[in-house]
């Protein structure tokens, strides 16, 4: 059987494609935007089908939506309703991000890339809900904005560098999947379920030995 040829570019265009994802967990529209305006100016290099996301018409339906959405995100109450929408969305955009950059990758391989790439950014979207949610619950909403301001700028600084330095990204990007799928879930579940997990991994207590009693 002969063998799939991955190239260097293949290998690149992959982690461009898994960062621009793991940014549409910030931002749906950032990385969406970042890529088309790198591509149009020559600096990222689309996938056949995509180049339709390097036109005019594009950047500016891309660069309204991403106003609207910080606009929205800088809104106390209506940045949680969002969350309700943004999970699925930013898995789409990311999914798509990825799909406009793989290049030079068998059908399988790069439809392989791209659901992985949907993946990252649920990771992240994940991680941006679950800060919010603790930042609504500890200051009622009060420390959303800045939440939201940290995540615009997490969102810009992970698509330039997705672009830039696509290895470095791909390294963080995994990192963060393993730190959120090994520490949330016992912040989720707080220090009760955890203290019980642990009591259940040591076994059943043990019963002081003295006098039956009858």
């Amino acid at each position: 059987m002969e063998a799939f040829p991955v190239t260097a570019d293949a290998l690149l265009g992959s982690a461009v494609g898994l960062g621009l994802a793991a940014a549409a967990g910030f931002r749906v529209f950032v990385p969406l935007l970042a890529a088309a305006i790198a591509a149009k100016t020559g600096v990222l290099e689309l996938s056949p089908g995509f180049q339709w996301l390097a036109t005019t018409p594009a950047l500016a339906a891309l660069g309204t939506a991403t106003l609207l959405e910080v606009g929205a995100y800088s809104v106390p109450w209506l940045d949680q309703l969002l969350d309700l929408v943004a999970t699925p969305a930013a898995m789409v955009a990311g999914m798509l991000a990825a799909a406009s950059v793989v290049v030079d990758l068998p059908p399988v391989l790069k439809w392989g890339a791209v659901l992985l790439a949907g993946g990252a950014a649920g990771v992240t979207q994940g991680a941006t809900v679950f800060t919010r949610f603790k930042s609504t619950t500890l200051t009622g909403g009060m420390g959303n904005p800045v939440v939201s301001t940290l995540e615009l700028v997490s969102a810009v600084v992970t698509s330039a560098l997705a672009i830039f330095l696509p290895m470095l990204t791909l390294v963080a990007v995994l990192l963060l999947f393993v730190f959120f799928t090994r520490r949330v879930p016992g912040v989720l579940f707080g220090r009760r379920a955890a203290r019980a997990a642990a009591a259940a991994a040591n076994g059943p207590p043990k019963v002081p030995r003295g006098p039956m009693r009858r």
